[in-house]
């Protein structure tokens, strides 16, 4: 589970220290998960995102929250904390042993009946979910970001938000693929795939910002985003494999 990316900052470790270790650690039982988590190696996000994901679901107001990733639940937990009363989110994971531990951290929060955890693969998920959402959050398997972004812009609402963590690949997100260690050139592949389709869609209003291992925001700005283009090169490439 662990994430090598993670450790390898592209910002100056300066400024690492002012926003991941001067800004304060979330505090409370939530952020007593975010110190069992370092406690355990579990690489849920680093602090730096977290403050922001807090402050960011508390400004919108977001009350629908859908959320692709769940690990040990820190992240989820912190967004219910953050939106408030009348919140839920609703989160999906694969992984036992993750499944395991979040559902006793919502148990132990008393969050249980605002968490509605999906269990399974988010590909076979995402295009059964029916209801739509003010905010989505994922932080899944980054070569799979590409894929899950059609039927996220499908349930996200009208000027909702998505929020995708770790897509700069410590950096080597602009290099040039030869440049890449083998084993990262598909993430590589896929992360730029998913910057030439969102940076400049008509659709959508998109910002970068530096934090962890960097973080996309992509606003809907209509009811339906045409991604006809986008679904024709991951079905080609679907046929490609067989």
């Amino acid at each position: 589970m662990r994430n090598e990316m993670m450790h390898r900052p592209v910002l100056k470790d300066e400024i690492i220290d002012l926003i991941r270790v001067r800004q304060p650690e979330i505090q409370g039982r939530v952020g007593e998960i975010q110190q069992q988590a370092k406690v355990d190696g579990v690489p849920v996000i680093p602090n730096e995102t977290a403050s922001f994901l807090r402050f960011f679901v508390k400004q919108i107001k977001a009350k629908s929250i859908l959320e692709i990733g769940t690990a040990i639940g820190f992240s989820a937990s912190l967004m219910l904390e953050a939106a408030g009363e009348g919140a839920h989110v609703t989160t999906i994971d694969r992984f036992d042993v993750m499944i395991r531990k979040a559902k006793a951290n919502f148990k132990k929060l008393g969050v249980e009946s605002q968490v509605t955890l999906l269990e399974g693969d988010a590909k076979d998920i995402l295009p059964s979910l029916t209801d739509s959402y003010d905010f989505i959050f994922m932080d899944s398997a980054k070569s799979k970001y590409i894929e899950f972004l059609p039927d996220c812009l499908r349930v996200l609402k009208k000027d909702g938000v998505l929020m995708i963590d770790d897509v700069f690949q410590a950096g080597t997100v602009m290099h040039d693929r030869l440049d890449v260690p083998k084993s990262q050139r598909t993430i590589h592949r896929k992360l730029n795939l998913l910057y030439d389709t969102v940076l400049n869609h008509p659709d959508l209003t998109v910002t970068i910002l530096p934090l962890g291992d960097g973080v996309l925001m992509i606003a809907k700005d209509v009811e339906t985003v045409d991604l006809s283009q986008l679904e024709k090169k991951l079905k080609n490439n679907a046929e490609n494999k067989k």
